[in-house]
């Protein structure tokens, strides 16, 4: 027990001492003997509230967390959704793409990638802490709940990604796993590990919080989001609740709880929250936020930001994402170091979709890439944009986190009228630019379509390995192996504990 104790209370340590030093561009944030009273200080004014919650988003959007390992390249691997050449130099991808959780470089993927998500919690944690012990400083009307809503969503976000990577099988698994749900602040404070049941109750209360405290204080449940882009706009009183989209606001976390329900089983909860999203009105009578693929492709906005819940921005995601899916340009040519797919794969991945209207098949993938012994390749697009591009923070330097179109999956995969579930994706099709979609002629008919458009919809988000977790597959597309448990249930990093050994 004494060595378990060790190596967990190891990095937490280094987690959480990491927590104060986050976002450095602040003076009060450098490091500091004295912790306690650097932490005061952090938290004396308002200003250091909203500080240590932009730092949050920072080191979520950040190399080691959704900025790459979690959305472009580690968990998209694990999903086996790309060619992965067996010289490329990128090793933990490659480890991560053939299931071998044992070797080296997978081991330190996997470890960079959980003590950035934790890194993030206990950030969070110190401003859930600190908004009881220092609400005097929080002047603005409305802003503890703001931020105190955000951490707690935050928290739940990251919490939830750690249950859906090293948890056990949501639905029909045997091997039980323990994880830490944590809520501490200080290197003394070790987080209790909890079962699935008792997981899933501390993720619901986390995002039934942030629902309470978002819900009447969020400016976004009054005014739409692209209002929130100006410091003209007249309702704007603090520059700090610009941008809504960017955070995780009250309808965010709404999505974020029909993700989780969905997720853990709780499937009528995961089809009224979905079906509120898609029918949801502001007070001026506009749809919170509708599918946008239609609009957002014709302008070149390959992420569709116009219907992101939530999203972070990343103001170098093009240099990050060129050497992944090289530069998708007429002069671009594969190397082995890139994720592409082969024409048989792209082919494979839109069988039996109209691919001659499909604004996803046309935009997202450049099928003109050659490599040196001039061979076709496709190339991934999403993140590729010309230097002139207008607006480019608002519509192109972003990573979506939520978006309406999964809402709708959600919302189709959920219901129990068939004739709701075609309409539905009527809808969903006329985004993707397809006007005349062919009708599902039973439910078995939706399952199947559901994991396929998954696949279409969210490459580079990380969403894919999660699809295949969730629903228990014994196939993984375009992998030789059949998946199980231990496929889909990956080790802890051997520096933290682990209950079940």
């Amino acid at each position: 027990m004494k060595i378990h104790f060790s190596r967990r209370h190891n990095i937490l340590a280094a987690v959480i001492l990491s927590a104060f030093v986050m976002t450095s561009c602040n003076d009060w944030l450098d490091v500091r003997p004295d912790t306690e009273q650097k932490e005061a200080d952090q938290f004396s004014t308002e200003n250091g509230f909203q500080t240590a919650l932009t730092g949050c988003y920072m080191e979520m959007a950040s190399d080691d967390a959704y900025g790459k390992r979690m959305t472009l390249t580690n968990v998209e691997n694990l999903a086996n959704l790309w060619v992965i050449h067996n010289r490329t130099t990128n090793k933990d991808d490659y480890e991560l793409y053939t299931h071998d959780y044992d070797g080296d470089n997978a081991k330190k993927a996997v470890k960079a990638l959980y003590t950035s998500l934790f890194k993030t919690i206990t950030q969070a944690n110190l401003i859930i802490k600190n908004a009881g012990l220092h609400s005097d400083a929080l002047k603005t009307e409305g802003m503890r709940e703001i931020i105190t809503g955000e951490a707690h969503a935050i928290r739940a976000y990251c919490q939830l990604d750690i249950l859906r990577l090293f948890g056990q099988m949501p639905q029909g698994g045997g091997k039980q796993v323990r994880l830490p749900y944590s809520e501490a602040t200080t290197i003394d404070e070790i987080p209790p590990y909890y079962s699935f049941a008792e997981y899933t109750e501390k993720l619901k209360q986390d995002i039934e919080t942030a629902e309470r405290l978002l819900k009447d204080n969020d400016p976004a449940t009054q005014f739409p989001f692209s209002e929130m882009t100006s410091t003209d706009d007249e309702y704007v009183t603090n520059s700090f609740l610009l941008f809504r989209q960017m955070r995780l606001n009250y309808w965010a976390v709404r999505a974020l709880h029909a993700r989780m329900a969905l997720y853990t089983g709780d499937r009528q909860t995961a089809y009224s929250i979905a079906r509120e999203l898609i029918d949801a009105k502001l007070p001026d009578g506009t749809a919170v936020r509708p599918l946008s693929g239609l609009a957002d492709y014709q302008h070149g906005y390959l992420a569709c930001p116009n219907e992101c819940f939530f999203s972070l921005s990343r103001y170098d995601i093009k240099s990050v994402a060129a050497p992944v899916f090289t530069l998708n340009d007429d002069n671009a040519r594969y190397r082995n170091t890139n994720q592409v797919l082969s024409t048989t794969m792209l082919a494979e991945l839109f069988a039996g979709e109209n691919t001659e209207a499909h604004n996803r098949y046309n935009a997202l993938w450049n099928q003109r890439l050659l490599d040196s012994s001039a061979r076709l390749w496709c190339g991934f697009k999403r993140y590729s944009f010309s230097d002139d591009a207008q607006s480019q923070s608002l519509y192109y330097q972003i990573m979506p986190m939520l978006r309406t179109s999964e809402i709708y999956l959600i919302a189709m995969e959920t219901s129990a009228s068939l004739d709701e579930v075609n309409e539905l994706h009527r809808q969903y099709m006329l985004s993707h630019n397809v006007a005349a979609a062919t009708p599902f002629a039973s439910t078995d008919d939706v399952k199947k379509w559901i994991v396929d458009e998954y696949r279409r919809e969210f490459y580079g988000e990380g969403q894919m390995f999660f699809v295949y977790k969730r629903t228990g597959a014994k196939e993984i597309k375009w992998w030789k192996g059949v998946a199980d448990e231990l496929t889909y249930i990956l080790p802890l990093p051997e520096t933290e504990y682990d209950p079940s050994i």
